[in-house]
């Protein structure tokens, strides 16, 4: 099946979202930039240099469910989002899979990037290993490691009455062992047993965890399952993280490959890690606070790498942060009533931009005004759930449980958080305009020292940095230094996970998962938080996946307005609908009437908790259904605004709407130009 990649073919006025690596200078709503600054860029190895190692990359991995057939590549280059060909959906309205693929770069012995391995240059084994153990791992309460501003809560085994860790792995434990592949074009057009990956749940059910080929250099594609979540017991949702009696097919786990070079020379390549998970349905708009920004303060907090020096890039750990806050407007209406709430200007407007990228000692009081209105993470006495809760963004936090709290309001990152401070007091340099990073249409327009971690960035970049409740895609413990190669081996790069050794794919560490167990181990297994096997990334997820998904979308809270929101970047809640957008873009229509459907916005979860006359919709039948109806969600996307004479004032040249939504009705009557319909 075809691929598109949102890289390649695509004119760099076409991109709008991520960081929007390649975009040019417009008028829209938010002026996009690459996430690449010609400031400080590492040498490459000279030319000649002897290869000393070589590493996969990205070294974590993001593949997305979808039930289509057809695919596009996950994103490759910071900023540069997704756009496959005819949209996210097929003609049978099934969500297309995003494909994760890895590569191999090549390093001197002074750890400087030589360039890509392919399968040109020598013979590349690759194995993945995938599971799902999430029917097998414990309850979710929330976080662990937030101390007593949010203390955890221990967790139950799921699926308890499986007693011994036999019959806990026979039933529980989907894991089809390691799947391998080399050559060039390998399964390529898929289908083949050999490169299929799964297993099976409940004894005899067999479960698909997706599946491996190669592209026509060689490079390792890791096709992800297609999000279906069943149960062979027919089971009762009862719980938005937690249902005995059901399976998903999230899954993740190691990648690893050897290297036979040209002249024989035979090397063990740095591993990676793949996590296959659901799809993000605001693909061009990235979370304010990343995983990527969540893994790197990390590293600089344990002093695995340097943060960057000032004065800062503006462009590169600024305004993406700025950026991301105008976005969010067309996803959420806490976020686009925000100048009213917060008394701040549009981040949308090239003007306001221009005096945001300022760093004169003449700005500075704007800028400290401006800067104020961001949740200090820093803050957290016991008048800070005051003082920090209406500021940016305002989203919810780790800590919901506990009311009061500064926790139950979203964190930056300290780092995250440092470059706004260090923006405030003018330590930055405006090279917003730099026709160097502008050039940059795809990887390989980058500096080739740039590229192995542009990979990395690239893939964690789209995936939600919190709130970890416990989250979208991942969860917390990527926070945490004991996951990572790097804090056992002091030659290992940043954002390797450490790969455990446990005889089995059960972790069973006694009757609760508490804190202590989960830093410390017990009941004669290692601890939870510390090197990892294939599935333990996914087992802290929500089970069935698609029940979190739904549920966790704004929350009431003691104060009514505006309402407190979890993950709009990836699961949207306010959006502009295409039907609005069809009537906004009429030029029969006086401006007033056009302008009415362009201000008022509805609900993305609309109809999934039921709908119809005396409709007994409620919570617990939206995250049931919604295991049926994920894939007739919509998509917001980058969209062209009205351009004739009458066109309404105040509506930008561009903007983001809801697409491809499919009909929502339970009793909705299929037709054959529907193509199949998910199980």
């Amino acid at each position: 099946m075809k691929s598109t990649t949102g890289t390649k073919g695509v004119k760099r006025r076409d991109f709008l979202a991520g960081v929007g690596a390649g975009a040019v200078l417009m008028a829209f709503p938010m002026i996009a930039k690459s996430a690449i600054s010609s400031k400080n860029t590492p040498k490459a190895a000279p030319k000649g240099a002897k290869i000393a190692r070589v590493g996969i990359y990205p070294a974590i991995g993001i593949s997305r469910v979808g039930g289509s057939k057809q695919w596009f590549l996950a994103p490759e280059v910071p900023g540069l989002p997704p756009r496959p060909e005819g949209g996210f959906k097929d003609g049978r309205q099934l969500i297309k899979k995003q494909v994760q693929r890895f590569r191999i770069y090549a390093f001197d012995d002074q750890d400087r990037v030589i360039g890509e391995i392919t399968g040109n240059d020598a013979t590349i084994d690759w194995q993945v290993h995938v599971a799902n153990t999430k029917a097998a791992w414990y309850g979710f309460n929330n976080p662990l490691d937030n101390g007593d501003l949010a203390p955890g809560l221990p967790g139950q085994m799921r699926n308890q009455f499986f007693v011994s860790d036999k019959k806990r792995e026979d039933m529980l434990v989907i894991d089809g062992g390691a799947t391998t592949i080399s050559g060039k074009d390998t399964n390529k057009d898929g289908g083949l047993d050999d490169f299929a990956m799964g297993g099976s749940f409940y004894g005899d059910n067999p479960v698909g965890l997706g599946e491996v080929r190669t592209d026509d250099a060689g490079r390792l594609m890791v096709f992800p399952p297609d999000g279906k979540s069943s149960s062979p017991v027919n089971a009762g949702i009862t719980s938005f993280a937690d249902n005995d009696g059901w399976h998903d097919d999230w899954c993740d786990g190691p990648v690893t490959a050897k290297v036979k070079l040209g002249d024989g020379t035979e090397m063990v390549a740095d591993p990676a890690w793949i996590a296959c998970v659901g799809p993000n349905f605001a693909p061009e708009i990235p979370p304010i606070t990343t995983l990527y920004d969540v893994i790197d303060d990390l590293n600089v907090s344990e002093k695995w790498a340097d943060a960057p020096t000032e004065p800062l890039s503006f462009r590169k750990y600024i305004y993406p942060t700025f950026r991301r806050l105008a976005l969010m407007e067309w996803l959420t209406n806490a976020a686009n009533f925000r100048e009213g709430w917060l008394a701040v200007g549009d981040f949308s407007d090239p003007a306001y931009i221009a005096k945001l990228a300022n760093p004169s000692a003449d700005n500075k009081a704007f800028r400290a005004e401006i800067f104020a209105k961001f949740r200090n993470p820093e803050n957290t006495g016991p008048n800070a759930y005051k003082e920090e809760q209406l500021k940016m963004p305002y989203m919810l936090g780790d800590g919901v449980n506990y009311d009061g709290s500064p926790l139950q309001w979203f964190q930056f990152p300290k780092l995250q958080y440092s470059y706004l401070k260090a923006w405030a007091a003018g330590n930055f340099i405006d090279d917003f305009d730099d026709t160097e990073a502008d050039a940059v249409h795809e990887l390989d327009d980058m500096d080739v020292a740039l590229r192995p971690h542009a990979l990395t960035e690239a893939a964690l970049e789209p995936c939600s940095g919190g709130a970890f409740h416990p989250g979208v895609e991942l969860t917390y413990y990527l926070r945490l230094a004991p996951m990572y190669e790097r804090n056992r081996n002091d030659k290992a790069e940043p954002f390797r996970l450490a790969h455990g050794d446990r005889p089995s794919l059960i972790q069973n560490i006694g009757r609760l998962l508490t804190p202590e167990k989960a830093f410390n181990g017990g009941n004669g297994a290692p601890p939870p938080i510390g090197p990892q096997m294939p599935g333990d990334l996914t087992r802290w997820m929500g089970l069935p996946w698609q029940c979190d998904a739904f549920s966790c979308q704004q929350v009431l809270m003691q104060s009514e307005f505006p309402t407190a929101v979890w993950w709009p970047a990836l699961l949207p809640i306010d959006v502009l609908p295409e039907r609005y957008y069809d009537e906004m873009m009429r030029t029969d229509l006086s401006a007033e009437e056009r302008k009415k459907f362009f201000e008022n916005r509805v609900p993305w979860s609309r109809g999934v908790a039921g709908i119809g006359y005396h409709a007994n919709g409620s919570y617990w039948d939206g995250i049931t259904n919604m295991i049926a109806l994920w894939q007739r969600m919509g998509f917001v996307v980058r969209k062209p605004g009205p351009s004739d004479v009458n066109r309404p004032k105040g509506v930008p040249a561009e903007m983001f709407v809801e697409v491809e939504r499919s009909d929502m009705e339970m009793n909705y009557v299929w037709t054959p130009e529907d193509g199949e319909l998910p199980k």
